[in-house]
């Protein structure tokens, strides 16, 4: 009979086995060591898919107030034109109804970043919520334009709240190595409105001028209803949790968010670091809009980075090619309102897909190589549809080649320009200034916007729609300068390294401007002796 060995028993030959020369008989079971570590190796993996699906989870949700702003942006595109024929407006009217949620809006997102800190993050987007929905309600029962102006007011507050909130929120609970992907979520919801706005308006225009607009309105009132639900789903943000000293709710989120329980204690640490730092005797007497309006040098520097990308964002004219992609249209040679409003589609359908490739390269190639190519493409794309509306007549080819171009320059925006903004303005600033910081980027954005929309019908009736788009095409060209000459790289780093990548760039540079000042002291010094 076989006999098991390892206790100093004899082998077969009389032979002492010793404990590490086992053999078990012929019809037992071989243990296996690789057992352990498979099933270690699967628990992992569980809890990495786990992880993943919950912070993408909250990533959504978190987007479902961007929705709101793109749906706003692609039905009013067709919308309006019903409004006009039903309410009797004239076209500068028209120009105030569009452009005034933008000037609005900004209302919101400069009262969102001091209420955030206040609240916190989850429940400044409940609120950007409710507060759309009043003005979406009251919108769709507008007898006047006068009620109408008043339901876009709440409505551009709610949409103000939302949209500066959402990538703070995201980039405060994503893991580094996604965070950039994550934090674009918000354009791809933008981008989405933005279709099913086109696709609400091709949808309903075949209904009476009186109810087709009204309809288009209310259906956007929906993805707000949804946000009520997120929030039982979606956590805190862990640093905000952290700056009000609530340490044990920030691990908890943390652990639901991270992988490895190593990596959250890190984490950690440097939250708590960069919350200690800010709340230090530095800082204590001074509050932070007096710290945003006289910034050190390193903040200085993002400022520039993060107001000056949410300009050339909308300066470069994608809110006037989407809001006005009808008119745009028509000047090519379409007429009928139908085919108008397909047109419009096909733009919607362009900005969502080419959107998803941001998504895929933001984390891989990195935001800066995204911004150059987003740039370049638009102020090609921009230049060429001048040069068709200049040196064509309206006719197929033209129309041919302004669709083509509307979707190149709409494609490029959110391959790079798009969804890196706000990527960038969710992640450059400190911890403590980081909400009202990122409320001032979201801020110059709709004042741009706003400028934009209530000004594109106007000067296009001065030098010509392909007058206008060689001005956009000339701004464009000044943004790919921007960004090769102050955009830094901030792929892969947490949001406290990219802190003192700035801070340790800032005093690099004073080193070497002392060292310059050094070496002429010293050639001056130089000269007067010989």
């Amino acid at each position: 009979m076989f006999h098991e060995n390892g206790n100093g028993e004899m082998g077969l030959s009389g032979i002492p086995l010793g404990t590490k020369n086992r053999y078990l008989r012929m019809n037992s079971q071989v243990p296996d060591d690789n057992d352990d570590a498979l099933h270690q190796q699967q628990q992992l993996e569980d809890k990495r898919n786990t992880t993943r699906k919950y912070v993408i989870a909250c990533a959504i949700f978190a987007s479902l107030n961007n929705v709101l702003l793109g749906y706003d942006v692609g039905v009013m595109s067709g919308a309006v034109i019903f409004i006009k024929e039903d309410l009797k407006i004239t076209e500068v009217q028209v120009e105030f109804l569009i452009g005034i949620l933008s000037f609005v809006s900004l209302l919101g997102s400069l009262g969102g970043g001091r209420t955030s800190d206040i609240i916190g993050r989850k429940w400044t987007m409940a609120l950007a919520a409710v507060v759309f929905q009043i003005g979406g309600i009251t919108m769709t029962l507008a007898p006047s334009y006068q009620v109408l102006m008043i339901g876009r007011l709440f409505a551009g507050i709610g949409i103000g709240f939302g949209v500066m909130i959402s990538p703070i929120y995201i980039a405060e609970i994503s893991p580094n190595l996604t965070r950039g992907s994550l934090t674009a979520f918000p354009e791809i919801f933008i981008n989405v409105g933005i279709m099913l706005g086109y696709v609400s308006n091709y949808a309903f225009s075949g209904l009476s001028v009186h109810i087709s607009w009204r309809v288009m309105l209310a259906v956007g009132i929906l993805p707000s209803v949804f946000i009520g639900f997120a929030l039982f789903i979606i956590p805190e943000s862990p640093r905000w949790l952290v700056m009000q000293n609530r340490i044990e709710e920030a691990r908890s989120v943390l652990l639901k968010t991270n992988e490895d329980e190593k990596e959250v204690e890190e984490r950690l640490a440097e939250i708590q670091q960069a919350a200690g730092f800010a709340n230090s005797g530095k800082y204590e007497n001074k509050p932070v809009w007096r710290e945003l309006m006289f910034p050190p040098p390193a903040l200085r520097w993002m400022l520039i980075t993060g107001l000056g990308i949410q300009c050339f964002q909308q300066i470069s004219g994608i809110d006037a090619t989407v809001y006005y992609s009808p008119e745009i249209f028509q000047a090519t040679g379409i007429e009928d309102k139908k085919k108008l409003l397909a047109a419009t589609v096909a733009v919607g359908i362009s900005k969502t897909v080419f959107i998803l490739v941001a998504i895929v390269l933001i984390d891989k190639v990195g935001r800066k190589p995204l911004l150059i190519t987003s740039t370049i493409g638009m102020t090609v794309c921009l230049f060429c549809m001048g040069a068709t509306l200049s040196f064509f007549e309206k006719g197929p080819l033209v129309i041919g080649l302004g669709i083509l171009f509307v979707c190149g320059n709409v494609a490029f925006f959110s391959i790079g320009l798009g969804p890196v903004c706000w990527v960038l303005t969710s992640e450059i600033f400190p911890l403590r200034v980081r909400a009202q910081a990122s409320a001032l980027g979201a801020v110059a954005n709709r004042v741009c916007s706003g400028l934009v929309a209530m000004s594109f019908l106007s000067v296009s009736g001065k030098i010509s729609f392909a007058g206008t788009f060689f001005l956009f095409s000339a701004i464009s060209s000044l943004a790919i300068v921007f960004v090769f000459t102050i955009v830094p790289e901030t792929k892969g780093k947490s949001l406290e390294q990219i802190e003192m990548m700035f801070q340790n760039e800032h005093e690099s540079q004073v080193k070497e401007m002392e060292l310059g000042d050094v070496e002429q002291l010293v050639q001056n010094k130089t000269g007067l002796t010989n």
